[in-house]
This record gives C-alpha cells, structure tokens and sequence, in this order.
C-alpha cells in the first residue's frame, strides 16, 4: 500500500477507535470531521449537548513525530540551537488523544494485543516535548547541535512519556462537565 494512503487510513483507524472507546468509556457520541478541520478531528457530545473537540494522533507503533519549535522557542545561530524558552501555545486546553494501534496478529489462532489510548491536554504535551528535548539535546556529543542537520528540530514522543495519561477518558468528561448545557 502506498504510504500516504497507509498513513491516511491509520489517522483514519485512530479516529474511529477513539470515538468507540468514547461511547463504550463514557456513554458519549462522538464523531469524525475526515481532515476538514485544522485544530481537531473529533467532536464528542453528551447527552445535555455539551460538546468538546478532541485531536487525535495514531501510530502503528509507540512512537509519534513531533516538531520541537512547535513547543520551544528555537533559532539556530552558528551551527548550534539556541533555547529561547517554551512557545506560547495555541489551544492549551485542547485535548489530545494518541492512539498506539497493536500489531496485527500474525496467525488466526495469535492473541490480539489491545489498542493503547493516552489523553492529555496541549499544555500536558508540551510539558513531556520540551523537557524531553532539552534534556537530549544537552546530551549530544557537541550539546545544542544536531550533527547532521543543526536546524532539524525533529523530536518523537514515546508512549513511556505519556504513561502517566494512558485510558486517561475521565479528562473528557471533566472537560464536559465544566461546561454549560445548550
């Protein structure tokens, strides 16, 4: 399969999932906008129609792409990053939800391994991104600069630094309750 359409149609399985386990978790209806809108991909609604959006990143694995200067204020002078502090962030209360798809089971008779969720806020995010990068990038032969591409600020998010979050659903319905009914 080509990757763009693998990696549309896993955005799409996450999607999906996500608003199965809302309405098994919590007893909420949620549904999928297919791409059309830029700050999330799913809007959950309860029964005295309040409504929250939810982004959602998936994976076929445990490990997410992320952009550090999305999170830290980053310039690259003479080779080297230079740390300017935490961005402000947009949305910082939006809810994040990371799907980690388990692996197909190789044989008919194989145990399926479970889905993995990990809800969190934006600002959550970015309390796990900037420090993580930090911390990497200090460690690195010649600390603040890539060797390869010194303006590559390309980072990952691993499910480990979200354990803390994972079946975290209860945010959803915190975020619900705080609102007022339609």
């Amino acid at each position: 399969m080509a990757s763009g359409l693998s990696n549309k149609l896993t955005g799409q399985i996450g999607e999906f999932l996500v608003c199965a386990e809302l309405g098994r978790q919590l007893d909420l209806v949620a549904t999928p906008f297919a791409g059309n809108v830029p700050a999330f991909d799913l809007l959950v609604a309860d029964a005295q129609c309040r409504s929250v959006p939810i982004q959602v990143k998936t994976a076929r694995g445990t490990q997410w792409p992320s952009r550090a200067d999305t999170w830290i204020k980053l310039t690259v002078v003479d080779g080297k990053q230079d740390d300017g502090g935490d961005q402000e962030i947009d949305l910082p209360n939006l809810i994040y939800v990371f799907v980690a798809l388990a692996p197909q089971a190789s044989a008919p008779t194989e145990a399926r391994q479970k889905d993995r969720f990990f809800i969190l806020t934006k600002r959550d995010l970015q309390g796990i991104l900037a420090p993580g990068y930090r911390a990497w990038i200090k460690d690195l032969k010649i600390p603040w600069q890539r060797p390869r591409n010194p303006a590559s600020f390309d980072t990952r998010l691993n499910a480990d630094q979200m354990a803390d979050f994972e079946d975290n659903w209860e945010l959803v319905r915190q975020r619900l309750e705080t609102q007022q009914s339609a």
